[in-house]
């Protein structure tokens, strides 16, 4: 088996921020929105039904928690989730907390406008809020 390794788009545009069971935890480097990335650390997986049936069971229990703990940070009207893969292959995750505020509002948030870097203090209280609650 051959060691996991983190796409460089992925590494690039989010920052780690801990290992679960299965997946790295990725916070977006997009302070736009609260956004999360789950990766299963599984090499050269692209696709959920590429994932062994308790990886994939272990997947959805994931991506519950990180919904039910952002939505409980953030207050957010919608929380968003979706594993698109056009342009990373790499399975991945997206959860996502969406105001009816936010400047993407109801339309999705792929492509609209630059990513926004963080506040590093802003960041670290979120990232700690979530950290947490994830205890």
């Amino acid at each position: 088996m051959t060691q996991f390794e983190i796409d460089a788009r992925l590494a690039r545009d989010s920052r780690h921020l801990v290992d679960l069971d299965l997946c790295e935890l990725r916070l977006m480097e997009d302070s736009r929105w609260p956004w999360l990335l789950l990766v299963p650390r599984r090499d050269g997986i692209e696709e959920v039904y590429e994932l062994l049936p308790e990886d994939q069971a272990l997947l959805f229990a994931e991506t519950v928690r990180i919904a039910e703990v952002l939505n409980d940070v953030t207050g957010a009207d919608k929380i968003n989730i979706g594993a698109l893969g056009n342009h990373v292959r790499q399975l991945h995750v997206h959860v996502i907390a969406r105001l009816e505020t936010d400047a993407a509002w109801p339309n999705p948030v792929w492509g609209v406008g630059a990513a926004e870097p963080w506040d590093e203090a802003e960041r670290d209280r979120f990232v700690f809020r979530l950290m947490e609650r994830l205890s």
